[in-house]
C-alpha cells in the first residue's frame, strides 16, 4: 500500500520543516503496512508561492469571502519551500535505523483560474516526485474550511447542483493543467455532507474522462472518514467509473499528525478490491511504476 498524501502541519501551525518528523511519518506509515509515503505540503503554505500568486481571489465578486480568504492565505503562507524540500531529501537519503516506507518528495498543487501559469514557475526545476492536483476553493470559497462562519453561509446559500458544476468543472481545468500527476480527493466537495443530487453521473463521468484524457491518477483517500461525509473519497460510484476509464490509483490518508498517518489502510483495499484494481500506482521522479496492492 502507498500513503501518497501527508502534512507536515496542521493548518494553522507554523513549521519549521524538520527531517526527523519525515523520518516519524515513515516509520509509522511502515507500521501499519506502507510500502511507499510521500509527504506532500499545500503549495499555499510557502512564500514563493506568495509572491507568485497572492491576490488570485480578488475576482471574485463576494467581498467577505475575498476578506476571508485573504486571512486564510496570510495565516498560512508562512513557509519556505526549499526548506521543506531539504526536510524530506534529508529524511529519504537517511531514514534511520528503525524500519521505514521509502519516502517520496511530493506537494499538493492547488488549482488557482488563471494563475497556473504562475503555479508551473514555483514547479519548475524542483526534484518532486509526485505532484497532487486538488480544488480547494471555488472562487474565493474555501468550501472544505469547515466551522468557517463565511464558508457555512455559502453552504447554506448556494444549490447543491450548481455546487457541483462548478467543482468539477475547476477539477477538469486542473486536470489539463500539466500541474499535476495524480487528482486528490477528486469529489472533496462533498465534505460537508454535500453529496451530489439525483443521477452523479454527469460529474462522475466527466472526472474520469478528465483523468483519462490527461494520464493522470486518481486517490483513493481515507480523509473522509474523519470528515462531516463520514465516506472515503471517491465515492465508490466514482471509483468505478476511474476503474471503467482506465485510471490508475493511488491509496493516501491525507494525514496532518502523525496518528492519523496511513490511516483506515483497511477499509481502502476493500474499497480497490470491490472497483476491481489490483495495483497501485508509485512515482519516482514523476515516472510511474505499478505496484501490486498488498
Amino acid at each position: 500500500m502507498l500513503d501518497y498524501h501527508t502534512h507536515l502541519l496542521r493548518h494553522g501551525d507554523d513549521g519549521p520543516y524538520r527531517a526527523d518528523q519525515v523520518r516519524a511519518y515513515a516509520v509509522q506509515a511502515r507500521a501499519r503496512g506502507v510500502e511507499e509515503i510521500a509527504i506532500t505540503e499545500h503549495l499555499f503554505r510557502f512564500r514563493q508561492a506568495d509572491a507568485l500568486l497572492r491576490g488570485w481571489w480578488d475576482d471574485d465578486p463576494n467581498e467577505r469571502l475575498r476578506a476571508q480568504t485573504a486571512r486564510y492565505w496570510d495565516a498560512h503562507a508562512t513557509g519556505d519551500l526549499d526548506e521543506y524540500l531539504t526536510a524530506v531529501l534529508t529524511a529519504a537519503a537517511d531514514p534511520g535505523d528503525e524500519p521505514a516506507a521509502r519516502i517520496r518528495l511530493g506537494l499538493e498543487v492547488d488549482y488557482y483560474p488563471g494563475r497556473m501559469d504562475a503555479v508551473a514557475v514555483v514547479l519548475d526545476g524542483r526534484p518532486f516526485d509526485v505532484l497532487l492536483g486538488s480544488v480547494h476553493w471555488i472562487g474565493a470559497w474555501g468550501f472544505d474550511q469547515i466551522g468557517d462562519p463565511d464558508v457555512e453561509h455559502q453552504w447554506a446559500e448556494r444549490p447543491a447542483d450548481e455546487v457541483w458544476d462548478h467543482y468539477v468543472d475547476a477539477v477538469v481545468e486542473m486536470a489539463a493543467s500539466g500541474c499535476c500527476d495524480v487528482l486528490a480527493h477528486p469529489d472533496l466537495v462533498k465534505v460537508s455532507g454535500v453529496h451530489p443530487p439525483g443521477d452523479a453521473s454527469r460529474w462522475y463521468d466527466r472526472l474520469a474522462a478528465a483523468a483519462a484524457e490527461h494520464d493522470l491518477s486518481a486517490e483513493v483517500s481515507s480523509a473522509g472518514w474523519r470528515k462531516p461525509v463520514g465516506e472515503a473519497y471517491p465515492a465508490p460510484s466514482l471509483l468505478k467509473a476511474f476503474a471503467a476509464a482506465g485510471v490508475g490509483v493511488t491509496t493516501a490518508s491525507d494525514a496532518h499528525q502523525l496518528a492519523d498517518v496511513a490511516d483506515h489502510g483497511d477499509g481502502l483495499r476493500e474499497l480497490l478490491q470491490a472497483a476491481g484494481y489490483e495495483s497501485l500506482t508509485g512515482f519516482e521522479r514523476r515516472r510511474r511504476s505499478l505496484l501490486a496492492i498488498t
